[in-house]
């Protein structure tokens, strides 16, 4: 049985607070802190972006592999939905930083949130098979939105890093189960610098329906109930939507992937719903089971079931430790770093 290796992650050290979004468009924080539930959010600097964090992710999940071991990834798969270059796979540029032979199978995925979630399960695939030793999953964004618009509380930054094999695997792939519609949410189009969203669409119809449907599917494929998992992650656009679909399939508060996670580091696109995953892989014990339910516009969800081994006793845990990592900047130099002014 195939599953997670190992895993990376990076946070920028910068932290913008809601409040000072706010004052900067003079509006009072309040109310945007208690619908989103969201305090502050993490910001990439400004010589960096999604190449360079996702970078950090993977050198941090591939730290125990030496040059033999290395050479055994058959598979690099990059999501975002932050890429610097149009025409140019990224996938190539981090394999080469990060010392991966060049016999490998490469390709950038795009999916709006959920673009590295279809790719762990691609690499699973491969990997179950036997048609590769390794696969390197990553995700990674410098999330952006327009200056004043609702999504600036929430847009942060962010890179996860998953290594998937057969060998001393710390969490198993049990099963999963997509779901996916054409439903115009959240967008942006070629050339533009920013994204669009509809906000009618965003809840029910979107968000709502395919993490529902796909989570419904999968505890039913699997044969389990909520009360079978000790944690549940649900994709984290804000903090107040994990909570209600949590509460609409079943799940108990104590299960769900801790609050401090968006509420501190934002909505990081691609790696918000396994930034979640590591959070609580690092909080987890052997045996645990984790329900998992990514998300992303356009649209769809895929759940997939994770089971915890005795492997996870040698990982270090370093989750909570870099998240506490962080300066406060004001919107001037947010404004810098996010190549606004």
């Amino acid at each position: 049985m195939a599953g997670i290796v190992d895993y990376g992650f990076y946070i920028p050290t910068n932290r913008i607070t809601v409040k000072e979004i706010a004052l900067r468009w003079g509006k009072s924080s309040d109310n945007v802190e208690e619908s989103l539930k969201i305090s502050e959010k993490a910001v990439a600097d400004h010589d960096e972006d999604m190449v360079t964090m996702a970078y950090q992710a993977g050198e941090m999940a591939l730290n125990k592999f030496d040059p033999l071991e290395k050479s055994s990834v058959g598979a690099v798969f990059v999501g975002s939905e932050t890429f610097p270059y149009a025409v140019k796979p990224h996938s190539t540029i981090i394999a080469s930083f990060l010392g991966v032979e060049k016999n490998y199978l490469a390709f950038d995925t795009q999916f709006a949130c959920k673009a590295a979630t279809g790719a762990m399960l691609a690499g699973n695939a491969l990997v179950k098979g036997d048609d590769i030793k390794y696969a390197l999953i990553i995700a990674s964004d410098k999330a952006n939105a327009r200056p004043g618009d609702a999504l600036e509380y929430s847009a942060g930054s962010g890179a996860n890093a998953f290594v998937l094999g057969k060998k001393n695997v710390l969490a198993h792939i049990l099963d999963w189960v997509s779901f996916s519609s054409d439903t115009p949410d959240f967008w942006r189009r070629s050339k533009a610098n920013f994204p669009s969203h509809a906000g009618r669409f965003t809840g029910t119809p979107s968000y709502f329906h395919h993490i529902i449907s796909a989570s419904q599917g999968l505890l039913k494929k699997v044969n389990l109930k909520p009360s079978d998992f000790k944690f549940a992650v649900f994709h984290m656009p804000n903090g107040s939507f994990p909570l209600k679909v949590a509460k609409i399939l079943g799940f108990e508060l104590h299960q769900i992937t801790p609050s401090y996670v968006v509420s501190h580091l934002g909505n990081s696109y691609s790696a918000s719903a396994l930034m979640g995953l590591v959070a609580v892989l690092d909080k987890s014990k052997p045996g645990d089971k984790i329900f998992f339910a990514s998300y992303g516009s356009g649209a769809g969800s895929d759940a997939i079931v994770f089971e915890v081994t005795e492997e996870i006793l040698k990982k270090e845990k370093k989750f909570e430790k870099m998240m506490n990592e962080k300066r406060y900047i004001n919107y001037s130099e947010y404004e810098r770093c996010m190549g606004l002014a």
